[in-house]
C-alpha cells in the first residue's frame, strides 16, 4: 500500500487521571465507522494515538505524517487542552503553545480538529 495516495488521518485522544471519564474509544469507533461507510473510504488511512501526553503529539505527527489531525479530550475553553504529564499529573497546555506546535507542520497538516469540553 503506497501511503502517498491516501489522505492520512491521525486520531488522538487524552483522558488524564483525575478528569471525568470520556468515551473516547466510542468516539474513535464512530469516526472510523463513518469513514468506512463513505464512498471514498479507500482514500483514507487512519492511525490512532491514545492516552497522549503533550510531548507525544510532535512524535505522532512525525511518525504518521497526517494531513488531518483529530484530537479528543478535555479542554479549558480558550485557555487550552488538558493532558497528563510524565508524572501522571494533569497539565494545561495553552492555545498559543498548541498553535505553535501545529504551525511547525503547516506544510503537511491541512486540518486540525480539537474536540474538547
Amino acid at each position: 500500500m503506497d501511503d502517498k495516495f491516501y489522505t492520512r488521518i491521525l486520531l488522538m485522544s487524552a483522558n488524564p487521571l483525575g478528569t471525568s471519564r470520556l468515551r473516547l474509544d466510542e468516539e474513535m469507533r464512530e469516526i472510523k465507522d463513518g469513514l468506512k461507510r463513505s464512498k471514498q473510504r479507500d482514500r483514507y488511512l487512519i492511525n490512532t494515538a491514545e492516552a497522549v501526553q503533550y510531548r507525544d503529539i510532535h512524535r505522532a505527527i512525525l511518525d504518521y505524517e497526517p494531513q488531518i489531525i483529530h484530537f479528543s479530550g478535555h479542554g479549558a475553553g480558550e485557555e487550552g487542552l488538558i493532558f497528563e504529564d510524565e508524572a501522571g499529573q494533569t497539565r494545561l497546555i495553552d492555545a498559543a503553545a498548541l498553535a505553535q506546535l501545529f504551525q511547525l507542520f503547516s506544510e503537511q497538516v491541512e486540518c486540525v480538529v480539537l474536540n474538547a469540553c
